[in-house]
C-alpha cells in the first residue's frame, strides 16, 4: 500500500552514479558524492520537448514525450555524475592506454558523450530484440509444437506480455547483484524516502527521511510495469505473426502504451483509492528489487538534491 502523505508533489528524480537528480517545476538539481566525501551540486539547464507545444502536453500524448524527455535528462545527469564521482580518484589519474589516447586526440571533450551515445544505441537495440522480437519468436516456435495456442490473439499477447515482464525483472535482479548497481538502487531508495518526507511536510533531515518507505507509486519502475501490462491488452488487437512485422507494429504502438501508462501513473499519484491501489500494486512490488534501503550518506545526497528544486509558492503540489 502506498505511503500516506499530507500533500502530493510533482517533484521527481532518478538515481545516478553516486548521486541523485531531482526535478521540480522550475529547477533541476544534481547532487553527487565526491571522492573526498563532499557533496557536489549543480543546476541542470534542460528544455523539455513538452514545453515547446501545448499539443505535446495533452493527455495520452504527453506520456511518450515525457519518456523521451526523461531519457534525455537522465543521460545528461548520468554523464555529470559519472564525471564528478571519480574526480581525484586513482581511476581518474591512472595513465590512459594508447587506444584511449588515440580516442582522446580524435574526439577531445566529446569522447565521453560519444561513448554514452553508442552505449544508448546498443541498449535500445538490445531492448527491441529482447522485449519485442524475442517473445514473438519464442511463441511462434511453441505454436508449432502446440497449434492450439495460436488460435486467436489472446494466448499470444498474454504469453508475450508475461515473458517481457519476466525478462525485465530477471535483468534487474541480475544487475542488482553487482556492487555498483546495488549502490544505485540504494540511492533510488533514498530518493523515494526523501520525497515522502517532503510530502509529509516534515523537516528534511536524515533522521526524518530514514523512517519512510522506499516504495513510491510515481516511479519509473512502476511506469515500466504498467506499460508492459498495458501492452498485453494492446497486443490483443495485433494479428500479425511474423516477428519482424509484429515487432514493427509494436514499436509504432509504443507511444500508445506510454500514453496510457503515464495517465495511469498520474492517477496513482493524485488519488488513493481501491482502483489506484490495484494499478499501483505491481509496480510497488517490483520496486522491492529496484530500491534498496539507503545509508545515511545517501539520504544526505537526496536532501541536497531536493531542497533547491522545492518552489516557494507551492506550485509543485498536485
Amino acid at each position: 500500500m502506498p505511503e500516506k502523505t499530507k500533500i502530493k508533489t510533482s517533484i521527481g528524480g532518478s538515481a545516478l552514479i553516486e548521486g541523485i537528480m531531482m526535478r521540480g517545476p522550475k529547477r533541476t538539481t544534481v547532487a553527487v558524492r565526491m571522492a573526498d566525501k563532499s557533496i557536489y551540486t549543480e543546476d541542470i539547464d534542460f528544455k523539455s520537448f513538452g514545453s515547446k507545444s501545448k499539443i505535446l502536453q495533452l493527455p495520452f500524448i504527453r506520456g511518450f514525450v515525457t519518456l523521451i524527455d526523461s531519457m534525455r535528462l537522465s543521460m545528461k545527469c548520468l554523464m555529470l555524475s559519472a564525471e564528478k564521482s571519480v574526480e581525484g580518484t586513482e581511476e581518474e589519474n591512472e595513465e590512459p592506454s594508447k587506444f584511449e589516447k588515440w580516442l582522446e586526440e580524435k574526439l577531445g571533450d566529446k569522447l565521453f558523450g560519444v561513448i554514452m551515445t553508442l552505449a544508448s544505441i546498443l541498449g535500445v537495440a538490445l531492448a527491441i530484440l529482447l522485449f519485442f522480437a524475442f517473445p514473438t519468436f519464442i511463441f511462434n516456435n511453441l505454436a508449432k509444437v502446440a497449434p492450439a495456442l495460436d488460435k486467436g490473439t489472446m494466448w499470444r499477447s498474454v504469453f508475450e506480455g508475461i515473458l517481457k515482464i519476466i525478462i525485465f525483472l530477471g535483468y534487474i535482479i541480475v544487475i542488482s547483484r553487482t556492487p555498483d548497481m546495488k549502490r544505485t538502487f540504494m540511492y533510488h531508495g533514498a530518493e523515494h524516502k526523501t520525497i515522502f518526507c517532503y510530502e509529509n511536510l516534515e523537516e528534511l533531515t536524515v533522521e526524518n527521511v530514514r523512517k519512510y518507505k522506499r516504495f513510491h507509486p510515481r516511479c519509473g519502475t512502476s511506469f515500466m510495469i504498467i506499460m508492459l501490462l498495458v501492452g498485453i491488452i494492446i497486443g490483443l488487437f495485433i494479428t500479425a505473426k511474423n516477428p519482424l512485422l509484429r515487432t514493427l507494429i509494436k514499436l509504432l504502438l509504443l507511444p500508445v502504451s506510454c500514453g496510457i501508462g503515464y495517465e495511469l501513473i498520474k492517477l496513482c499519484a493524485k488519488y488513493d483509492n481501491v482502483f489506484t491501489r490495484i494499478i499501483a500494486a505491481p509496480g510497488l512490488a517490483a520496486q522491492r528489487i529496484t530500491t534498496i534501503e539507503p545509508d545515511d550518506s545517501m539520504i544526505e545526497i537526496a536532501i541536497a538534491a531536493i531542497k533547491p528544486v522545492i518552489p516557494e509558492n507551492g506550485e509543485d503540489r498536485i
